[in-house]
């Protein structure tokens, strides 16, 4: 049976609302989430629905399934990779480039879809913002960022002909849990003219969302030309 946009939205907050819990430390390791059955009940769903919302949790390493037993909050990794959320405009200013942002498109709006049902809610607004970082001049990184305005209401009056949005985010905003992906891409043909490279030209992509106390932030996307741009982590291992 194909998914309505309905099946979709309930299923996203179903695993926001277990995640919020797993990130807030509500819901610790070893702890057993509600079976099926309670979750169909408490969301007025399908075991369909409900089985979306589980499976993606699972895929991402937030809960581990036991056969006959449940479903349970995962352990962390005994290896993790420790990535800093760093401050482009500073970066650039300490290596010695002049450092400019140039803001493409601004607009405030309600959430819509799965992705951003999921960082601001049901009936939620958020801010998008897209827009380009330059080093002497050149263009750097492109940036698409989504911020949930129930987090971060402030944002809206905010002025980004100064400041970019990332740097008023770490300098107004606190985080206390972050993701990160890495990944190659080719650039399209917006993000080619915009970085002033052909289309298709390899790289990198960060994607990040962070929470502040459970409740989610933010969630960018930044591409950088492949010879441009590098990542740093430190890996930590974690005593048992």
């Amino acid at each position: 049976m194909p998914e309505t946009n309905e099946t979709v939205s309930v299923s996203e907050r179903i695993r926001s609302d277990l995640e919020r819990q797993i990130l807030s430390g509500a819901l610790k390791p070893d702890d057993r989430i509600p079976i099926e059955r309670e979750l169909m009940e408490i969301y007025a769903c399908s075991r369909m629905t409900v089985n979306k919302a589980v499976s993606d949790l699972a895929s991402r390493g937030l809960i581990v399934r036991r056969k006959r037993a449940g479903s349970f909050v995962a352990h962390p990794p005994s290896d993790s990779t420790i990535l800093d959320i760093p401050d482009i405009r500073l970066d650039l200013e300490r290596k010695g480039y002049a450092y400019a942002y140039r803001l493409l498109h601004r607009a405030v709006r309600a959430a819509k879809g799965a992705e951003e049902i999921a960082l601001a809610g049901k009936g939620g607004r958020v801010i998008e913002l897209r827009g380009v970082h330059k080093a002497d001049g050149q263009p750097f990184g492109y940036e698409y960022r989504l911020v949930n305005l129930a987090a971060v209401p402030e944002l809206e009056s905010a002025d980004f002909a100064a400041m970019p949005p990332g740097t008023w985010l770490l300098g107004h905003v606190p985080w206390s849990q972050a993701e990160h992906r890495i990944f190659a891409v080719a650039a399209d043909a917006g993000i080619a003219a915009h970085l002033g490279i052909a289309e298709r030209t390899p790289c990198l992509m960060l994607e990040r969302r962070t929470w502040l106390d459970g409740m989610p932030v933010t969630h960018v996307w930044q591409t950088f030309p492949g010879d441009r741009h590098s990542f740093i982590g430190a890996l930590t291992r974690r005593q048992a």
